[in-house]
């Protein structure tokens, strides 16, 4: 459930963001590789915000 609500939005914002500052930024980088780093980002970013959001949001432990 917490997936929903967090973890996939970030991934989305991170991986977004990342395409455009790729594009912007650093257009020398080949498009491929662009792919990659972007995939790379949004796990990453993906599996830091699993880790930092609880499981437990209603207050029952």
């Amino acid at each position: 459930m917490r997936a929903l609500k967090f973890i996939i939005p970030i991934m989305f914002v991170v991986g977004g963001f990342s395409w455009m500052m790729l594009s912007k930024n650093y257009q020398e980088v080949p498009p491929t590789s662009r792919v990659f780093i972007t995939i790379g980002a949004m796990i990453v970013s993906g599996g830091i915000s699993f880790f930092l959001f609880p499981k437990n949001e209603g207050g029952k432990n």
